[in-house]
């Protein structure tokens, strides 16, 4: 059976997506390129506060204290040794320190996106710290989590090798990523050379 033909056309053009650019001035990169800016100082506002916090672990005495790990009121109940606070607060400074690195890598790679120049050398090398960054934090807050777990047993699941898949996919894609601008930045040089 044939439809039958109908001597117009309906297009509607209000819900057509406008184009947007996605390298250069007042791009989405430029935008993401504030966002991570933003990101970037509030990291680095954070961290100055556990540094302080860390200070501060160091020099307050700590007589009497506890912790309470779980639920209030039902949670298991650690003593507050100065070497426990200074561990805790110490990778709360070490994680955030991390990801403010990340930002910082992130920052540089959208600046020369915002300039045009997607596959600049420098990205490269960007790209695999970051990727090294984030494989480090990884392993550090799954080995944490798990020291955690053991410390005070019952208030947290210890974790299992399932928990690192998707952070380590993440950290793979990141790899793979790197050695996208590499090839890209080396096809950029042989057509710099050719012409």
């Amino acid at each position: 059976m044939r439809l039958p033909r109908f001597p117009f056309r309906l297009t509607v053009r209000s819900l057509d997506a406008p184009a947007l650019r996605t390298l250069g001035p007042g791009s989405v990169s430029s935008l993401l390129k504030i966002g991570l800016d933003v990101a970037y100082g509030l990291l680095w506002i954070i961290l100055g506060v556990l540094l302080l916090a860390f200070v501060a672990a160091i020099l307050i005495p700590l007589d009497n204290l506890v912790a309470e790990v779980g639920e209030p009121g039902a949670g298991n109940q650690i003593p507050l040794e100065r070497p426990l606070l200074l561990f805790a607060v110490g990778s709360f400074c070490a994680y955030f320190g991390a990801f403010a690195l990340i930002v910082g890598r992130l920052r540089a790679i959208f600046r020369t996106l915002t300039l045009g120049d997607p596959f600049h050398p420098e990205n490269v090398g960007r790209m695999r710290q970051i990727g090294l960054i984030l494989a480090i934090v990884t392993g550090g807050v799954w080995l944490w989590q798990t020291w955690a777990a053991r410390l005070s047993p019952g208030a947290m699941e210890p974790q299992g090798l399932g928990e690192l898949l998707t952070p380590a996919f993440s950290v793979l894609v990141v790899f793979v990523l790197a050695e996208v601008f590499r090839e890209g930045a080396r096809l950029r040089r042989e057509a710099e050379l050719t012409i």
